[in-house]
């Protein structure tokens, strides 16, 4: 492992190779609940691997029998929750993960097995996709707790698979599995078990690494434009204008193809 990539804490791992940078929630004993270091070292890990030229896509996954069950409940109990929010502790740390997976210039990928609630379902729902299997469980539980959302769920999930159907799953708290969560549109695609998923998210990985690491962040960053809900006609008045000067590898590209 790249020592550059040396988790300080003990609940990430992170491994890199053929361009690929891998981070792994590390609490299999506690399906990999949430705590406030592990947010602020995945946003530390995916800050570092924007800037380095060696990292084409970033792959969050988490060990053992699941990615995440979300955020852990026994720091919860040592805060005073006000109007239902969790509080800084982790917030402020979950702000900094979700904006690092936001900002980086590479593709993140969400591998997703087992469970996937609330803050994790936030976290994953911030990446550029998630991928998936049959028997995941995903859900927005806040309002089972009587919390509100902080991380973002209200816009992500609105935007990933439309308001009403965001509604119906946050005012519920339904869990649904990963078929559902494929035909929803909260994952990209479903698979049958660990071992598909292991090897499609392995697949797309290749594909973006094979591929011009500006270009790629330049249509990241142009797709965040599409999510600021300009008018259609300012929207391609920003594409064409803006430029992306760190694109030099064009010509020897197309040059492959003559």
């Amino acid at each position: 492992m790249n020592q550059s990539y040396a988790p300080k804490t003990e609940n990430l791992l992170s491994t890199i190779g053929d361009g690929v940078l891998t981070i792994s929630f590390n609490r299999p004993e506690a399906m990999n609940a949430l705590r406030p270091e592990m947010l602020s070292g995945l946003a530390e890990l995916v800050g570092q691997a924007s800037e380095d030229q060696s990292v084409s896509v970033i792959v969050l996954q988490g060990t053992g029998r699941a990615f995440s069950a979300g955020v852990d409940l026994k720091v919860l109990q040592d805060i005073e929750p006000a109007y239902g929010r969790i509080g800084d502790l982790f917030d402020g740390p979950a702000k900094q993960a979700y904006a690092a997976i936001r900002s980086c210039n590479v593709p993140v990928i969400a591998k997703v097995h087992g469970a996937c609630f609330t803050g994790a379902l936030e976290l994953a729902l911030h990446c550029d996709f998630i991928y998936t299997t049959d028997t995941t469980k995903f859900g927005d539980t806040h309002v089972r707790f009587g919390l509100r959302p902080t991380w973002g769920m209200s816009q992500t999930l609105s935007q990933a698979i439309g308001i009403r159907k965001a509604k119906e799953l946050s005012y519920t708290a339904r869990v649904v599995k990963g078929q559902e969560a494929e035909q929803l549109g909260i994952a990209n695609k479903c698979v049958a078990g660990y071992e598909e998923l292991d090897a499609l998210v392995a697949q797309r990985a290749a594909e973006i690494a094979g591929n011009s690491r500006a270009a790629v962040a330049a249509m990241k960053d142009l797709y965040r434009i599409a999510q600021q809900s300009h008018p259609i006609e300012d929207a391609l008045e920003k594409e064409l204008a803006i430029e992306y000067t760190d694109i030099l590898d064009t010509a020897a590209r197309l040059a492959e193809f003559r």
